[in-house]
């Protein structure tokens, strides 16, 4: 339904920051801190890492896929060889070779509603982000800690009750974007994709994909 339709995507974008990452072969074990630069100066988000918080390169894609951490994706984007532009630049011309054409990426966190793509566009970068371990790793994780401190759960209920054979999720929200979410399961042994955006609630949201499933 409308499978063609433009709409910001928020934190799906994630999946699109964290194929740049891996695709670059950085070292998932340099040790990068978190700076001023990381502050959400367009929406006013808060986060649980504070400005010098020091996590590795692994530890800040783990965070950034399983709970969407924001602070966590823009230092990724920022430690990229070139800096953010040519982060943001590598985003884009994997979105083009993937064939996601209707998509567009501003920024790696989703935080910017001009972020864009389509239900259709979607489906096809899932099916890339699935091909990496590391992703479908992290975005089906349930816990993870930031210095051992911290405990950080998934942001996809689906996730946290444990009932779906879940392959590889993420969940996005900005106020302009609404609640979506991408998810690639084994329903009746059957991969699926479920794509759902712009839902009014995180519940109606986990709803809609049940009842596709069921």
């Amino acid at each position: 339904k409308n499978a063609d339709r433009v709409m910001p995507i928020a934190s799906i974008s994630k999946l699109m920051s964290a194929m740049v990452v891996l695709d670059a072969r950085l070292d998932m074990n340099e040790r990068i801190t978190i700076t001023s630069d990381e502050i959400d100066r367009l929406k006013g988000t808060g986060s649980r890492l504070a400005v010098g918080t020091t996590l590795t390169r692994g530890e800040l894609l783990h965070l950034s896929l399983m709970s969407s951490e924001n602070r966590a994706t823009h230092a990724l984007g920022r430690t990229y060889p070139g800096g953010m532009s040519a982060f943001v630049a590598a985003m884009n011309a994997k979105a083009q070779s993937l064939g996601m054409h209707s998509s567009r990426f501003y920024e790696p966190t989703g935080l910017n509603f001009q972020n864009v793509s389509t239900a259709n566009d979607l489906n096809r970068m899932v099916a890339a982000a699935s091909k990496y371990p590391l992703i479908r790793k992290n975005t089906t994780s349930n816990y993870g800690s930031a210095n051992g401190r911290q405990n950080y759960k998934n942001s996809n209920a689906l996730v946290r009750e444990g009932s779906w054979n879940i392959e590889l999720q993420k969940t996005g929200y900005i106020r302009e974007a609404g609640r979506s979410m991408v998810v690639k399961a084994n329903v009746q042994n059957q991969p699926i994709t479920i794509v759902l955006l712009n839902s009014p609630t995180s519940t109606t949201r986990v709803n809609d994909a049940r009842k596709i499933e069921s």
